[in-house]
């Protein structure tokens, strides 16, 4: 609709505008300040400018009015093509977007050494959001986990279950290292072992490295269901391990660039000269690649497929990773300037307004799948994409199952569903009402009519900026005027019974739509 309402304005500009809305909606539904920087051009008043334009413009069809208002240009869309695109939606759906654009999302990429945690959800459930965004508007996505399969981790992983199994299976006394796994899931692979590997998988050291493979293959098993059951699949699976052979190949190309050296038997990487606050090792005294080793032969890897996007969502504690990321790839000889990085800041659980209590089957962190058991996928989905990734979020579970305006998800699913009620009392479907002229609409009427259509520039704005809590915060809105407008006129058995069910039959529509990208079935019954 946005790009109907530049078209109809381009024919009487010949210079790239801005088109805005105006905070105040009696002024219209769209402005430009265009006037501005034409004045500098013609060396004219901006506020004649603006009026003169205003006069040609009234002419096109698909404007009510257009006023000049202090040098701004005000549009307000006819009544007739609202009426026009509103039936076209309600038709076919609203449209979707075709680019030429490439995009590889990376996201989640936790260390498959124990369940996911709600940090980790954040960054999933947002991912997974601009991926369905990103696929609606039209963009070529394909979405990735990278499995963080090589170094000490996954060693301390077999270790720790080989410790639990011979404590806790074969009885016998262990001493603990300083540094290992805890939380019941970690007994729970040991037993698991036990049935599938046999009892004497904990009676020699040399099976640590077996129990390695085998617990971290178990625990990617336990993420894929924790993720299927919020309804987030990936397109690839990458493993670390399995990319390091390609170190040397990727090392020499690092080497070609004259940005590394060799200082105190190890080798060390130039990223300071990309903003970093030094340089980085990526060989150790030993010659074993460091963990940042890893991260570049994995975007040697991404860049060499040839994406023209790359989107990482990482946790903001890999703030620090970016530039020497960044260093690493423009040394690679690659465009550093075609990887965006995300950053999801922590989030903190409340329930009933206090601290949520640590799982016993974690250890020391909450995990996502009891998140989930407790407010469900569709919850947890709609307040991780609340607040803006790179702002704390904190919220109380409790509050997410009250069946009332608290509730932003029950909020919006009952707007969805008292359409559909509506529609039940009226004996009509959609076929029904699909041609039915919209005319002599109140002005609160038409309001909600072009908030529902303008769906796709949300959309559009979101996935552009990367904020995905304006589609959240406009559900919300659109379901307060919904209720509003409910409230405020009589529908079944007024005058205008046909038209307020097809303006309603679009906002439920945009609703669905909404929903659907974000993850959550709207609600018909409630």
């Amino acid at each position: 609709m946005k790009q109907k309402v530049i078209n109809a304005i381009k024919t009487h500009i010949n210079k790239e505008f801005y088109l805005e809305k105006p905070k105040d909606v009696s002024l219209g539904h769209y402005a430009t300040p265009v006037a501005f920087s034409l004045a500098k051009e013609l060396k004219y008043s901006p506020i004649n400018i603006a009026k003169e334009l205003a006069q040609k413009l009234q002419n096109e069809a698909i404007f009510e009015s257009v006023t000049a208002v202090n040098g701004y240009i005000n549009f307000k869309l006819s009544q007739e093509f609202l009426d026009m695109y509103g039936s076209a939606v309600l038709e076919k759906g609203f449209p979707r977007g075709k680019k030429d654009e490439t995009i590889l999302i990376e996201f989640v990429s936790a260390n498959p050494t124990g369940p996911l945690h709600v940090g980790h959800a954040r960054g999933a459930v947002i991912g997974d959001c601009l991926c369905e965004i990103g696929k609606y508007l039209g963009y070529k996505i394909t979405s990735e986990y990278y499995i963080n399969d090589a170094g000490n981790q996954v060693d301390l992983l077999g270790l720790s279950i080989f410790l639990s199994g011979r404590e806790n299976i074969l009885r016998q006394n262990v001493e603990w290292p300083e540094e290992f796994y805890r939380g019941e899931y970690i007994a729970d692979l040991a037993y698991r072992a036990q049935e599938e590997l046999g009892k004497d998988i904990f009676e020699d050291k040399s099976n640590i490295s077996k129990l390695s493979v085998w617990g971290k293959d178990e625990m990617m098993n336990l993420i894929r269901k924790d993720l299927n059951d919020v309804h987030i699949k990936f397109d690839n699976f990458v493993s670390e391990k399995s990319l390091y052979p390609k170190w040397e190949e990727t090392f020499d190309k690092l080497q070609k660039s004259n940005k590394t050296y060799k200082e105190d038997g190890k080798v060390w990487i130039k990223s300071q000269e990309f903003g970093d606050e030094k340089d980085r090792v990526i060989i150790r005294e030993d010659a074993r690649p460091t963990y940042l080793a890893g991260d570049i032969i994995y975007h040697d890897n991404k860049f060499a497929r040839n994406f023209d996007k790359y989107i990482n969502i990482w946790g903001a504690d890999h703030h620090g990773y970016i530039a020497r990321v960044k260093a690493a790839i423009n040394f690679m000889g690659y465009d550093e300037s075609k990887l965006e990085v995300i950053l999801a800041q922590m989030v903190s659980l409340l329930k009933g307004g206090e601290p949520y209590k640590m799982s016993k089957r974690a250890g020391n962190f909450i995990t996502m799948s009891e998140v989930v058991e407790e407010i469900g996928s569709d919850a947890l989905r709609f307040m991780f994409l609340s607040k803006k990734a790179d702002t704390h979020l904190e919220f109380d579970i409790d509050v997410l199952k009250h069946s009332d305006s608290s509730n932003p998800i029950y909020y919006i699913n009952y707007a969805h569903a008292r359409i559909n009620q509506l529609f039940g009392k009226s004996g009509k479907n959609r076929e029904d009402i699909l041609h039915v002229k919209l005319e002599g609409l109140n002005e609160s009427a038409k309001n909600l009519l072009f908030n529902a259509l303008i769906l796709p520039e949300v959309l559009e704005d979101a996935f552009e900026s990367r904020q995905i809590q304006k589609l959240t915060d406009y559900l919300k809105f659109l379901a307060s005027l919904l209720h509003k407008f409910y409230n405020e006129n009589k529908i079944i058995g007024s005058d205008f019974e046909d038209r307020y069910l097809k303006l309603l039959g679009i906002v439920a529509l945009c609703i669905k739509t909404g929903l659907t990208l974000i993850g959550i079935s709207a609600k018909d019954k409630m």
